[in-house]
């Protein structure tokens, strides 16, 4: 377990990404005066009442009352936790995320990145200068791959031998064998560890932030096997990472669609056709978390396969994984080659104008799904409608509540001649119920809900509280704690937004008293409105209210047990007091 991410990253983080930007690429947002509006993602409406806030960097629905950061907005629509969603705001920042010492702090992962890169460096030199890269050359060239191309990818030579990259990376050191070990570069037999790739084409593998992870081998010789992968490591998780990701986003500036292709080759060879929107899955079938990662960079995935059997099979099960993911905006086509052909022969063959053609025509999930259960059964026959419908439900029911879902529905009753609304029906999903959006009605928030939620909204009226007595800072009541402390925060960070000040208690008991009062509907921004009055009004508020529940408690004491600094006090904030108490006695 890593350690605590430092607060200051937090705010960094919020300071360089734009909450627009985040949310955009997974809703589409719509210009709304000096906001973004657009149908809430949370709950079921027809008319906008999500909007996103480009100067306090912060969501809010008037509909279902969700709110937040960035942060906070991957942690609800992408179902990610804390530290997940920062680390993928980091990566889409370029960001590292630091952590900060203590018990739980993790290993140290930066030599292993090290090493990677050193290693990835070392093959790509081989390719230029080894005596034996000339066969590895002239294998790149006969698939049609230009200089360029392999530059870009980072390609490289791990030439025969057992100890290339060991004597070149490990040297006698114990530690950096260790290290060469646990990135997955040696292999052993005997007791006796070697280089685990050795006269192969080497594929880098690179996470989304460019950081080599792993390597994929592509073999010159009759050795087996043909392709050969780094294992899983502290750095490479098969299940998790796409090959070509990286590059895809380099290549492009916005990503439409992903295009799921089998093999290094694959990639790097549409790439060659200035089809730059290829990835590949890792020797592993595509997992919940490829799509997911393929969805937080874009709304379309299109799988492509060998129409063949395998390749149909192959079809099918990641047609399955998608199911649970396929809310609204989402979508997933299927594009089947000819028997025997993959994408790098195919746009060898056709060239690339003829292969975008085929992308185009790809055939959507929803067809694919339908035609392929009705192939099993007999459609001009009652009791074989009656079986797709039984073969189509379950399969339905893993859809996510939506327009999709309930028009896959429509769409099977039209296929059995049911009338609508007869099988979605599943008690393990029930129907969401729209939410009616708040009522604008102005509220009377207390002095202190009103300080805290105009200091939110406008961290420059810090100013203001320098102009009114700090007497309210003294008082022992539920939210002056915050409100003083929003002070300090923003007076050494007067640039901090919204969001980032909220993000500081996320860890803390006020947390949930702050989302309250950054949802609570007060109208501070209204035509003609005085934030700066208002801010002040409340702290003067504030401060009458501090002294009328500390005049009975002076009041209990008498005169002469008083000192000579609360006898003034008094004397200036309650005239007549210590005579009324002198007389009475």
């Amino acid at each position: 377990m890593a350690g605590k991410i430092p607060t200051h990253f937090i705010d960094q983080l919020l300071n360089r990404v734009d909450i627009v930007d985040v949310i955009n690429r997974r809703v589409p947002l719509k210009k709304a005066g000096k906001e973004f509006q657009a149908c809430c993602p949370f709950h079921d409406e027809k008319t906008p009442s999500f909007t996103v806030s480009p100067s306090k960097q912060f969501y809010h629905c008037f509909g279902c009352g969700a709110h937040g950061s960035a942060i906070g907005f991957l942690m609800e629509y992408d179902n990610l936790g804390f530290v997940e969603a920062v680390e993928e705001l980091a990566q889409s920042a370029g960001l590292e995320v630091p952590r900060e010492g203590g018990h739980e702090q993790g290993p140290d992962l930066r030599p292993l990145y090290e090493l990677m890169e050193n290693a990835a460096r070392f093959y790509q030199h081989q390719l230029k200068h080894h005596a034996e890269s000339p066969a590895a050359v002239d294998y790149l060239k006969s698939r049609g791959m230009s200089g360029q191309i392999a530059a870009s990818y980072g390609i490289g030579f791990a030439p025969p031998g057992w100890d290339n990259l060991t004597s070149t990376l490990g040297s006698d050191k114990k530690t950096s064998l260790e290290r060469l070990n646990k990135c997955g570069l040696l292999s052993e037999s005997n007791g006796k560890q070697y280089d685990r790739f050795r006269n192969r084409i080497i594929f880098p593998i690179r996470d989304p932030r460019g950081r080599t992870i792993g390597f994929g081998g592509r073999v010159l010789g009759d050795d087996k096997p043909k392709y050969l992968n780094s294992p899983e490591t502290p750095l490479f998780h098969k299940g998790r990472e796409l090959y070509g990701l990286y590059e895809a986003r380099q290549a492009n500036r916005e990503i439409s669609n992903l295009l799921v292709v089998e093999g290094y080759m694959d990639v790097v060879a549409l790439a060659q056709h200035n089809i730059h929107n290829a990835v590949a899955t890792l020797g592993t079938a595509t997992t919940h978390e490829h799509l997911e990662l393929i969805f937080r960079n874009c709304p379309e995935v299109i799988f492509c396969f060998d129409g063949d059997r395998a390749g149909r099979d192959a079809a099918w099960k990641a047609l399955n994984t998608s199911l649970p993911l396929m809310r609204d905006g989402r979508e997933v086509r299927f594009l089947f080659l000819p028997q025997g052909e993959d994408p790098d022969t195919q746009v060898r063959k056709e060239g690339s104008e003829a292969f975008l053609r085929r992308i185009e025509a790809s055939t959507p999930l929803s067809e694919f799904l339908l035609q392929h259960l009705s192939s099993q059964v007999h459609m001009e026959s009652i009791d074989g409608r009656a079986k797709l419908a039984q073969l189509a439900k379950p399969h339905l029911e893993k859809l996510p509540k939506g327009v999709f879902r309930q028009m896959m529905f429509e769409r099977l009753e039209e296929l059995v001649g049911l009338k609508a609304g007869h099988l979605d029906n599943s008690p393990t999903t029930p129907q969401r119920k729209a939410v009616k959006p708040t009522p604008n009605k102005p509220q009377a928030p207390t002095p202190i809900r009103t300080a805290i939620a105009l200091l939110l909204d406008h961290p420059h009226l810090y100013e203001v509280a320098d102009e009114v007595s700090a007497d309210w800072q003294e008082w022992d009541n539920p939210g002056i704690t915050i409100l003083k402390q929003l002070l300090e925060i923003i007076r050494t960070q007067p640039t901090l937004s919204k969001a980032a000040l909220i993000e500081r208690w996320r860890d803390t008991d006020y947390f949930a008293h702050l989302n309250k009062l950054a949802q609570a509907n007060y109208q501070f921004d209204l035509p003609g409105m005085d934030q700066a009055t208002e801010f002040r009004d409340a702290l003067h508020r504030l401060n009458e209210q501090f002294h009328k529940q500390k005049r009975p408690q002076l009041g209990n004491i008498p005169p002469s047990e008083l000192s000579e600094q609360q006898l003034e006090e008094i004397k200036q904030r309650y005239p007549g007091k210590i005579q009324q108490d002198e007389n009475k006695s």
